[in-house]
């Protein structure tokens, strides 16, 4: 099969299949004699394997890793475990950091309940500020319910 096939069928960006090309995932393919790159149905596998990891966004360091391990089946697994933990750790730190950030833009969204004119809207007011480097609403500290005095209602 040649490369806009391969493309078509793995969905996968004929730019992007010459790039695993040159970075080693893809061997070299075959050409046929008026140069075309042919592809054999491993190629289409390991471009589906590939295209997997990637949708599971595995950096490409680490799907090289993999496929090194898949071309070695009598190798240790227990350096693909590992591979899947960082991974699970850099998502869930992700995650943290997309709750922190959607607890940031509630406080934002807090600061104008009706909408109103510009001059008058408290999160342009808020971003002005932070633009100014004054706190704004989304990097202070919670609520607490203390008082301006610092006392409690």
């Amino acid at each position: 099969m040649r490369i806009g096939e391969l493309a078509r069928t793995t969905g996968v960006e004929v730019d992007t299949i010459r790039y695993y090309e040159r970075a080693g995932l893809l061997s070299a393919p075959k050409r046929s004699d008026n140069g075309y790159r042919t592809y054999a149905p491993g190629d289409l596998a390991r471009l589906a394997f590939i295209r997997h990891c990637r949708a599971l966004d595995i950096p490409l360091a680490d799907i090289q890793r993999l496929l090194s391990i898949v071309d070695s089946p009598e190798s240790d697994c227990g350096e693909i475990n590992h591979l899947v933990d960082l991974n699970l750790a850099r998502v869930r730190a992700r995650l943290a950091s997309m709750q922190a950030l959607e607890q940031q833009l509630m406080a934002l969204r807090g600061q104008c309940a009706t909408p109103d004119k510009a001059s008058a809207c408290g999160i342009l007011h808020e971003l002005v500020a932070a633009a100014q480097g004054e706190a704004c609403a989304c990097h202070r500290p919670a609520d607490t319910g203390a008082t301006s005095d610092g006392a409690r209602p």
